[in-house]
């Protein structure tokens, strides 16, 4: 998009971070900011109506997560290019927001220098992710090269256990037994899980982890 305005929205629920990055990419030359939101439903509602050309999106946002306002953005407008710009540094939320469809991934506290660099880049259709990012995914992919990435990168280990263990076929209770687990507790996992994946039930739940491989006695 070079010599071209770049068309950019700002997605976080807190006002006054949301505020300061719409300043600052305001007053960056080439770039026009067309719109704010503070949750998942606004942003998608932005998506729609004013096609940016790349969204800094946070991960908190409330009741949805961004990792799912990402997918449902790059699902409906496969051209804008989703930026996430967050607190949140651990492993399982970078490759759920890169798994969804985000183009980079910096951490709050970037500097102004290296923010308009990735939007840049982002807009133009390149994968940019901050530097500790970067690190972390280098070791990510080359530990996993030889023993294959775990599916569902957004759950924890322990979710992906109790997923794996319905998609088995078994019961809560028995999951409890079998993991020295109260029943409430593999309810919430349980409740987690459907959450992070986005489907409505266990029996769907159960469909995408045969998918991935999982469910396998």
């Amino acid at each position: 998009m070079t010599g071209e305005t770049i068309r950019v929205a700002v997605v976080d629920d807190h006002p006054v971070f949301r505020l300061g990055m719409s300043a600052l990419l305001a007053s960056t030359a080439g770039l026009e900011v067309v719109g704010e939101a503070a949750d998942a439903d606004a942003a998608l509602r932005v998506a729609d109506q004013h096609l940016p050309d790349v969204i800094i999106m946070d991960l908190h946002l409330g009741g949805r997560s961004g990792v799912a306002a990402t997918r449902e953005i790059v699902a409906r407008h496969p051209g804008i290019g989703v930026l996430v710009v967050t607190m949140l540094d651990d492993d399982d939320w970078v490759f759920a927001a890169l798994r969804a469809g985000a183009r980079g991934y910096l951490l709050k506290g970037a500097a102004p220098a290296e923010v308009e660099r990735a939007v840049r880049a982002v807009a133009n259709g390149e994968v940019l992710l901050g530097p500790v990012i970067a690190s972390r995914a280098v070791s990510y992919l080359s530990g996993a090269r030889g023993a294959g990435a775990a599916p569902f990168p957004e759950l924890t280990d322990r979710e992906r256990e109790v997923l794996d263990l319905v998609a088995q076929g078994l019961s809560n209770v028995v999951i409890a037994r079998r993991l020295t687990l109260s029943p409430k507790t593999v309810r919430n996992h349980l409740s987690n899980v459907l959450a992070k994946l986005q489907v409505a039930d266990r029996a769907q739940a159960i469909v995408r982890a045969r998918e991935a491989g999982l469910g396998q006695p």
